[in-house]
């Protein structure tokens, strides 16, 4: 399928995931195994799941570790971020006017909460209950794996 036809078909969380998961290739070598993006009003979040190496993982196994791979993805994020933003705002028509990143060592979850001046929490969540048992919280996030 042509790009542009395919990227016409996408939504903007769907694009946005595209590009979070081909820059994170692109800086780390390694794709995360999948990226859930939230958008709401002013607020974008993006997270790569298991975004982390064998070998980062392996280092994250101690707290001294752990904290040497949170500083190198901080400042990874800190020096690239340029390319997401740019992105985002061809993707989105808006421009980004805060970013931050967080790495949750444990899961080797990279978190992207992209905000306009609002304080923003992210939690993540534990695996979901029988499908009878849980609240449909689809709507608004998409996952690409």
């Amino acid at each position: 399928m042509d790009k542009a036809l395919l990227t016409a078909t996408l939504t903007v969380a769907q694009q946005i995931a595209e590009v979070a998961k081909a820059l994170q290739q692109q800086r780390t070598g390694h794709a995360p195994s999948a990226v859930t993006v939230v958008v709401s009003e002013d607020t974008l979040v993006v997270t790569l799941h298991e975004a982390l190496t064998p070998a980062e993982k392996a280092l994250a196994q101690s707290v001294a570790g752990a904290a040497q791979v949170q500083e190198f993805h901080r400042q990874l994020f800190s020096s690239s971020s340029g390319s997401m933003r740019e992105e985002i705002k061809r993707i989105t028509g808006r421009e980004v006017r805060e970013a931050a990143a967080e790495v949750e060592t444990a899961t080797g979850t990279v978190v992207h909460a992209f905000t306009t001046g609002a304080m923003v929490q992210v939690y993540l969540l534990a695996a979901k209950p029988p499908a009878d048992k849980a609240p449909d919280t689809s709507s608004h996030n998409v996952i690409v794996p």
